[in-house]
């Protein structure tokens, strides 16, 4: 497997910079590392990104993640390893990431259980963390960049 192109954020200058201080932006204001890797794994599952997949496996595996918890992220409400907190960051990545799945992108349900976990810096950070993710996704599918060809 060959990517198409480089990665375009490697191309446009000061983009690669941008994005990651975008990332660094939800660790800073105070969101759990854990947290962000969980989002990033399920969202990067969802839209099929095998780059980041890997990626954020191993960050979570690297961070002291359990193997039964990093082989059911995908399968999370059927899974008992998962707190209220991961369960309501993990609906509402499911949510943003499939926008156009309902007619309600993001249900009161869903947004409601996010507010009873996070207050309103950590929902924006969760939510920062989720739409960047969305977008190295996209960036990363759209020209195939391959998975284990950015070592963490």
């Amino acid at each position: 497997m060959q990517a198409r192109m480089k990665h375009p954020a490697m191309v446009v200058p000061g983009a690669m910079q941008a994005l990651m201080a975008l990332n660094e932006s939800s660790i800073k204001a105070g969101l759990p590392k854990q947290i962000i890797d969980m989002v990033h794994l399920r969202a990067s599952q969802i839209n099929g990104c095998s780059l980041c997949v890997a990626m954020h496996a191993n960050d979570l595996k690297k961070g002291g993640e359990t193997d039964e918890r990093l082989y059911t992220v995908a399968a999370w409400r059927e899974a008992p390893w998962f707190s209220g907190p991961e369960r309501a960051a993990l609906a509402l990545t499911e949510s943003v990431t499939r926008l156009s799945d309902r007619t309600d992108a993001v249900p009161d349900d869903v947004w409601r259980e996010a507010t009873r976990h996070y207050d309103e810096r950590a929902l924006s950070a969760l939510l920062l963390a989720i739409s960047t993710i969305n977008m190295w996704n996209r960036l990363n599918a759209a020209t195939h960049q391959v998975a284990g060809s950015i070592k963490a």
